[in-house]
């Protein structure tokens, strides 16, 4: 079915603005601005903060409050009552490792984009069921990599991915090179030392390296 959605930005525009989505996990509120305006000097906009700790949100927060040219978004969002923290918070969009039919009904009925997360064929019909062709496809490399995602493509040719799990520098241009993958997501770009250290010039090498690579 085709669902009109009332979401301020859309998955084609979120997947297109940059090859590579950094899946922070942020501990401390106090590192939210210096990791996102390390990332954003690398000229990556797009940002998924996964609601792994209880900082997580206030991070969102932050961001979204004081770095508006960032699109940030909330990540490991597993049901609605999470998504509509998300929303509260700041977040312009949601990514779920999984998929319940709750949680796809919710992001039909919610302001923010959710890009909900796959690893078989079945959920990824559930999805389309639902109107979503904006898929996170993940554990990435865990669910069958690059040969997955391009065995997939065949019957499901409108379907565009954004692979995350097991990505890094070494792997990553193999899924860009994927007709039905727009970007990858990956946590390579910001490493726990980096941040322990407060090392954010280390962040935008990094980041800068990364997309260098891929382009």
């Amino acid at each position: 079915m085709t669902v009109l959605k009332n979401w301020q930005i859309m998955p084609k525009d979120i997947f297109t603005s940059g090859p590579i989505v950094p899946v922070l996990v942020v501990n401390k509120v106090e590192d939210a601005l210096p990791i996102a305006e390390a990332l954003l000097a690398a000229d990556v906009k797009v940002l998924e903060v996964t609601l792994r700790t209880s900082a997580a949100l206030d991070v969102i927060s932050a961001i979204a409050k004081e770095l508006p040219e960032a699109i940030i978004g909330s990540g490991t969002v597993t049901n609605r009552q999470q998504l509509q923290q998300s929303v509260n918070a700041g977040a312009k969009f949601a990514i779920s490792p999984g998929l319940t039919k709750d949680l796809l009904q919710a992001g039909n009925e919610g302001d923010i984009a959710l890009i909900p997360g796959i690893s078989s064929i079945s959920e990824l019909m559930d999805a389309g069921d639902f109107g979503y062709d904006h898929l996170k496809f993940f554990p990435a490399e865990a669910s069958g990599g690059v040969n997955a995602i391009k065995s997939i493509g065949g019957p499901f040719p409108d379907i565009q991915f954004c692979p995350t799990g097991g990505i890094n520098l070494h792997n990553v241009r193999e899924y860009l090179a994927l007709s039905n993958v727009a970007c990858c997501g990956g946590s390579w770009l910001v490493p726990n030392h980096a941040v322990e250290t407060k090392d954010w010039r280390q962040i935008t090498a990094l980041a800068k390296e990364a997309l260098a690579y891929v382009k």
